[in-house]
């Protein structure tokens, strides 16, 4: 039923990725899914007209993320073909809709965090339509 599940991953928040990666790979066993964790980083943005950033700032955006993402699935009792990882850089919700159709994803498994003032004034991620 569902032949590739994507699972985004917030770093920053590791006890909501740990309990919707836990739902994504019992999902994953029972359908015989291939896993794929994703997590977006933010685009890099000069706040003054003239600023220069050097190119190795690029180059270095989302390197810390995609090597704990590789931790965490390598830790997934799968078979090491069936868990993949992809870091995207962009904002979070159009970001994680572009892999989506990009890997031809079935399904997708958000966490979501209790509720804070913030998420009552600017919504969340798992919110977003």
């Amino acid at each position: 039923m569902f032949g590739k599940i994507l699972v985004p991953i917030d770093i920053g928040e590791f006890e909501v990725a740990k309990q919707s990666l836990e739902v994504a790979v019992k999902l994953s066993v029972t359908f015989e899914s291939k896993l794929r964790l994703i997590h977006v980083a933010p685009s890099v943005v000069a706040t003054y007209p003239m600023a220069v950033i050097p190119p190795s700032i690029y180059e270095n955006v989302g390197v810390y993320e995609k090597s704990q993402l590789d931790k965490m699935a390598e830790e997934i009792a799968l078979p090491k073909g069936c868990v993949s990882t992809i870091v995207r850089i962009g904002g979070v919700y159009p970001e994680l809709l572009a892999e989506a159709e990009d890997w031809e994803a079935d399904l997708i498994v958000v966490g979501a965090h209790r509720r804070s003032m913030a998420s009552f004034l600017l919504g969340s991620t798992a919110a977003a339509r």
